[in-house]
């Protein structure tokens, strides 16, 4: 450490790391800011995922829009991430984080359920990692997670917030579309709600984020992760855990082309005042009129010799 500051630079001392997010570049900033150097702005994300609890399961649900800024640069991307078999996450943030921090929780909740011999991993113990894995790295991923699951304890909701701090309810929503999405719940749940119901909600909040969010939009996925009533007559013979992923089980979005719209445009309703046609040796103007477009004259010849 001695020597890792004396080859600093005068003014950007090294500040001691103590794990999780390293902050040697902080006096550095400070430095830049006072000679006016602007720090690059944080890009705003939109997204509407939400869980909710019924009799029998969970049901989770998410819009499928991304977006770089004021730019859609993906119309139906996955949000909905697999955790375990019993339990999954939706991800609303910067994709990248979500979709990583999703897949080291994965692979290390595998390890420790071969480590420990149990079953299948319960909801509680892949939040408990969700929330250290955030925690530790004070929001620097931009990870927002709405986590369901069902193990021997029961249907789960949990929220995980960037920081890594987490709420235990029987419906949640998150993202920006988050506040619509959460007046449709607020109005239509009710205690041990049958799957059908809960889907139905779940796709009301989803669609409800996607028409009065920007950031949200295209089509609603539905996951439900489900598993019949424990009987305690037969304590050794637990109930597979039956999941459904519905992808696109909505589109409310569909794109009308322009011959099921019903409107078309004859060639030569637009005028080609000019066409340019260039080469790498030579370029060619060829004028034509309206009733031209249609069988356009040949142009002149061009000298493409060598």
């Amino acid at each position: 450490m001695t020597e890792e500051k004396s080859q600093a630079p005068q003014g950007l001392d090294v500040l001691p790391g103590r794990g999780g997010f390293q902050f040697r570049n902080v006096k550095r900033n400070e430095l830049l800011a006072k000679a006016g150097v602007k720090a690059p702005r944080v890009k705003k994300t939109g997204t509407t995922i939400a869980g909710i609890t019924f009799k029998n399961g969970v049901v989770l649900g998410a819009d499928t829009r991304a977006t770089e800024g004021s730019i859609v640069c993906d119309k139906n991307c996955i949000k909905i991430h697999k955790i375990s078999d019993n339990i999954y996450c939706c991800g609303a943030g910067t994709s990248a984080d979500t979709e990583n921090v999703t897949a080291l929780v994965q692979s290390g909740l595998e390890l420790h359920r071969l480590d420990t011999g149990q079953m299948e991993p319960r909801v509680v113990t892949a939040m408990t990692r969700l929330k250290q894995r955030l925690f530790q790295y004070q929001g620097h991923i931009s990870a927002a997670l709405v986590l369901g699951g069902v193990d021997v304890t029961g249907p789960h909701i949990y929220t995980v917030y960037p920081h890594g701090s987490t709420d235990k309810l029987p419906y949640a929503t998150m993202g920006s579309g988050s506040l619509a999405a959460m007046a449709v719940f607020e109005q239509g749940y009710k205690d041990d709600m049958d799957e059908k119901e809960a889907v139905d909600l779940v796709d009301k909040a989803i669609q409800s984020g996607i028409f009065n969010d920007l950031g949200s939009g295209s089509n609603v996925d539905i996951c439900v992760i489900s598993r019949k009533p424990f009987d305690p007559s037969k304590p050794k013979e637990r109930e597979p855990v039956e999941v459904k992923f519905l992808r696109n089980y909505a589109t409310p979005n569909e794109r009308l082309y322009r011959r099921k719209a019903g409107y078309e445009f004859p060639p030569g309703t637009t005028e080609v005042i000019k066409q340019s046609v260039e080469t790498f040796k030579s370029k060619v103007d060829v004028y034509d009129s309206a009733a031209s477009v249609a069988a356009p004259s040949k142009p002149a010849a061009m000298d493409t010799s060598a």
